[in-house]
């Protein structure tokens, strides 16, 4: 068989001609072999006549059966694809009645073999796709001139400043609906001019644009977050070159573990405070470091650290706040010293503390 045409599309050429004229039809190789026909018992039998075709690249008529040659009345039409004759159409019949059906069939036979082909061109794009973009995003080595020749293919420009954005579903999602939001996800994907995206397995699409494509998609992707809450999370990584993707993809799962966790359903990296990242932390993670910090603090330690904090650790501030002397105040911060090992009057264990106290009332607010 050529290796232009694949047995499923002959028989799907064979069973379109033979629904538009109603005769018996043949897909034969240039060797002489039919490799699909509407009559099974010819599969695989021997066609002189049709490889006499092939051979000369002239249409051949025959006007009786003859069972010696494997021939039968009817019409035997080349076909030429790309230059090259990769099958002879048989039409079985009168040769006066299926002459008409001549050009009808290579018409058929030419849009079949085309769709095919784009199919075949389009798969091939995503494979290119999906291994540039895990390339540029897990920082495996390519080729430079390759990766150059591929941005120029599909229009792209190696010095624009990107970002990566990651849209992950939610292994809660229903399974019955997920056709219909991965199409909707497609949709979204494909309106972001001077992009490439991916699906990765089992439930990542991750997308490459440069930045003005980007903020026009914004729209979108809070579109699209808010049309499935609880389905699907889109994070937007940093501004990088586009070789340094792979920060953008590493930010831009953060930000859409945020976005899950915080229920914003979209988050960009740029726009994340402090409250946002912490969201961000395995629970496992949260939990070890509430128990190292401040699971030893009393209700009432817990308040006067807030208020500590609220107002920026000063001393005069947060006693007045809390309607005790200053000194006072100074004694309890040195029993939180005692307690948990981290000075409030030091910077950088007062951010150990604080950062404790906010992932305890971050979790204290997502359990109600």
């Amino acid at each position: 068989m050529s290796d232009a045409i694949s047995q499923k599309t002959a028989r799907q050429i064979v069973e379109a001609v033979k629904d538009v004229c109603g005769y018996d039809i043949n897909f034969i190789r240039p060797d002489g072999i039919i490799e699909a026909s509407t009559d099974p018992a010819r599969v695989g039998t021997f066609h002189e006549v049709g490889q006499m075709a092939a051979r000369t690249g002239k249409t051949l008529e025959v006007s009786a059966d003859d069972p010696l040659s494997g021939t039968r009345r009817g019409i035997n039409l080349p076909f030429v694809f790309r230059g090259e004759t990769v099958a002879v159409i048989g039409i079985s019949g009168d040769p006066e009645e299926v002459r008409k059906f001549a050009t009808l069939a290579q018409k058929i036979t030419f849009l079949l073999l085309r769709e095919r082909e784009i199919n075949l061109e389009s798969r091939n794009r995503q494979a290119e796709d999906a291994y540039v973009i895990r390339a540029l995003t897990q920082g495996e080595a390519i080729s430079s001139s390759y990766l150059r020749d591929f941005l120029i293919a599909r229009g792209l420009s190696e010095t624009a400043l990107c970002r990566t954005v990651v849209i992950r579903l939610s292994s809660r999602w229903n399974p019955a609906n997920l056709s219909m939001i991965t199409e909707k996800i497609r949709q979204c994907l494909k309106r972001a001019e001077n992009s490439l995206y991916t699906f990765r397995y089992p439930s990542e699409y991750v997308q490459i644009l440069e930045e003005d494509a980007y903020q026009k998609s914004v729209p979108v992707y809070q579109e699209l977050a808010s049309s499935f809450p609880e389905g699907l999370f889109v994070g937007a990584g940093s501004r990088e070159p586009l070789r340094q993707q792979q920060r953008s993809y590493e930010s831009a799962v953060l930000a859409a573990r945020t976005a899950e966790k915080s229920r914003t359903f979209f988050a960009c990296y740029d726009d994340l405070d402090l409250a946002m990242l912490l969201a961000g932390i395995p629970e496992g993670i949260r939990e070890r470091y509430r128990d190292k910090v401040v699971s030893h603090l009393s209700d009432r330690e817990r308040e006067m650290l807030t208020a500590y904090f609220a107002h920026g650790c000063r001393l005069k501030e947060t006693a007045e706040s809390l309607f005790v002397h200053k000194n006072t105040l100074q004694y309890q911060l040195d029993g939180i010293y005692k307690a948990t090992g981290y000075n409030p009057r030091a910077f950088a264990d007062a951010v150990v503390l604080y950062l404790g106290l906010s992932l305890e009332e971050d979790d204290g607010k997502q359990g109600e």
